[in-house]
Parts: C-alpha cells; sequence; structure tokens
C-alpha cells in the first residue's frame, strides 16, 4: 500500500468527502477524527500515549503505517455514505469527557452542554439533593452533573436496554459511584420519591419536519428523535407526570427545538408549573425552558 504522511492523509479525505457530496465546513475536522481514530486504534500495544489534534499539526510529515492507512480509508467510506463521525469512531466528546456512543443513543450536541449548565445552576450547593435524567442515552446529561456535583444522587433512565448498556459503561470509565440507572418508559419504572430536579432532552422532532437532516433520519435512533403532536408528545407527558416527582419549588428543565418555547411555556402553565423561563444557546436561539413546582 502507497505510504501517505498525516498531511497527504487529510488532503486525501477531504477530497474524498468532497467527491462523495458532502459540503460540510468540517470536512478536515471530520478528516483529523478519523485520522487519529485509525492511529490510536492501529498502534502497538505498547505504543506511547494517543496521538492528540496537537501531535496531527505537529507531526504533518509522519508517515502512517499500513495499518493505519487500511483503518483510516475504511472509516472514509463509512463517512462518505454519511455515516456520523461519532458512530465510526464509537465516541464523542461533551462536557469535559469523552463518550461512548453507538446507533442506540444520540450522538450529543454541544447544545446539551446548555441543559447540563442550567442543571448545575438551580442545584442547591453544600446539600445531598437527588437528580432524574429522563431518556439519558449515553448518559451525557446525568454524567456531567454526577461528575460536577459529588454530592448529588443522580439516577439516569430510559426505556432502551441498548442504551443503558452504553451509559454504564459511560459510568464505569469515568468512575462515578454517585449515579444509578433504570429501565423505564418515561416514569413508568421510576421509584416513588421526589427529586429535587428533574431534566430532560427528549424526543422533540415532528415526523414529518422537513428540517430534519437526512443523515440523521438514517443513522441515529428515531425513538429518540421523533415525537407526535408537532413534537411535543413526549415533552407533554413528561410535564404531567413530573408534577408526582418534584419536591415543592424546584424545576424541571427540557431542551426543545428553537421553535418550541412558547409552547413548553403553555404546557408548563397548564400543568400547575411557575416561573417559567427560557435559556438561548451559543447559536443564539431557544434551546432550555424551565418551570418551577410549587
Amino acid at each position: 500500500m502507497e505510504k501517505l504522511t498525516v498531511q497527504q492523509a487529510i488532503k486525501l479525505g477531504i477530497e474524498q468527502l468532497q467527491q462523495a457530496g458532502l459540503d460540510s465546513d468540517t470536512l478536515k475536522l471530520d478528516c483529523e477524527i478519523l485520522l487519529l481514530d485509525a492511529m490510536n486504534h492501529s498502534s502497538a500495544p505498547n505504543s506511547q500515549q494517543k496521538k492528540t489534534k496537537t501531535w496531527l499539526l505537529t507531526w504533518p510529515e509522519h508517515a502512517l503505517s499500513s495499518a493505519q492507512i487500511q483503518h483510516y480509508l475504511d472509516s472514509l467510506k463509512q463517512r462518505a455514505q454519511g455515516r456520523p463521525v461519532a458512530y465510526i469512531t464509537g465516541t464523542k466528546d461533551f462536557w469535559d469527557f469523552s463518550l461512548k456512543v453507538s446507533p442506540d443513543t444520540l450522538i450529543p450536541r454541544p447544545e446539551t452542554e446548555l441543559l447540563v449548565e442550567c442543571a448545575l445552576d438551580k442545584l442547591p450547593l453544600h446539600t445531598p439533593v437527588k437528580v432524574l435524567d429522563l431518556g439519558t442515552g449515553s448518559g451525557a446529561i446525568a454524567l456531567a452533573i454526577a461528575s460536577e456535583r459529588p454530592d448529588a444522587e443522580v439516577l439516569a433512565s430510559d426505556a432502551s436496554a441498548q442504551a443503558l448498556e452504553v451509559a454504564r459503561s459511560n459510568a464505569e470509565s469515568l468512575q462515578l459511584p454517585n449515579i444509578q440507572f433504570c429501565r423505564s418508559d418515561w416514569f413508568e419504572n421510576i421509584p416513588e420519591y421526589q427529586f429535587d430536579l428533574i431534566v430532560s432532552n427528549p424526543p422533540y422532532i415532528a415526523p414529518d419536519d422537513p428540517l430534519l437532516e437526512t443523515n440523521v433520519q438514517r443513522f441515529e435512533s428515531q425513538s429518540a428523535l421523533l415525537a407526535d403532536e408537532n413534537g411535543l408528545a413526549a415533552i407533554r407527558q413528561i410535564i404531567n407526570d413530573s408534577r408526582n416527582y418534584l419536591k415543592p419549588g424546584t424545576w424541571l428543565m427540557l431542551e426543545h427545538g428553537y421553535t418550541q418555547a412558547e409552547a413548553v411555556h403553555g404546557l408548563l402553565k397548564e400543568y400547575g408549573f411557575r416561573n417559567m423561563r427560557t435559556v438561548k444557546d451559543l447559536n443564539r436561539v431557544d434551546r432550555v425552558s424551565m418551570g418551577q413546582m410549587l
């Protein structure tokens, strides 16, 4: 197999993805991530620490091994077919750690870190608290809260046994003892005690939403993405049922679509919540809404 340097491999990758019709402005980053994955997984068992993006920039003339080239080309082929980078590498960075992901879980988005920030802002300090994360997927939200608040008891639930397996694996890797997992279709199997905070990034995309990306439809879990009632069915159920699981004065927080804030506020008000507010993400669009249980 013809030898390639790091610099040549990245250039080749960009060209192949462009030829496949991918015109994303993240093509170079995609290729760097896939190349690092190939190098780290095809290195000798006694090799030094994992290569990083800084290493790629420092050693552009480094020649790849045949195994690394083959791994990289195989990954490029999958990416050219539209498969998300995170599903190719099996990992995705979130908060300040790297998470294992699979097609059984949604890929954590940077925007969802806002939900973690809002949760940490509302949790009382220096006191034990109970937090529930509904529809945890890879465990991203629950694990971030658990890592920042060692005094919190975090319960992460999901209807998917496969997703919970991924989340448990992430918790073990991060060595977080203050998180537990429960297989539950929303509140179906949640223990009957009151929480200091409930958070959720539920499915909120309407099945006929024209803005839903084709590759998201093809590769990501539809049950974690799509909801009836114009994307509000799961949100309505969570708002309604959470009233039986929240302490007075505590908060329910929901991630939602950028056009749904007004509707979510209406549902929160309908079911007895007060002091509603919405927080915009880094793109300046409505992303997280919350209401207080009085």
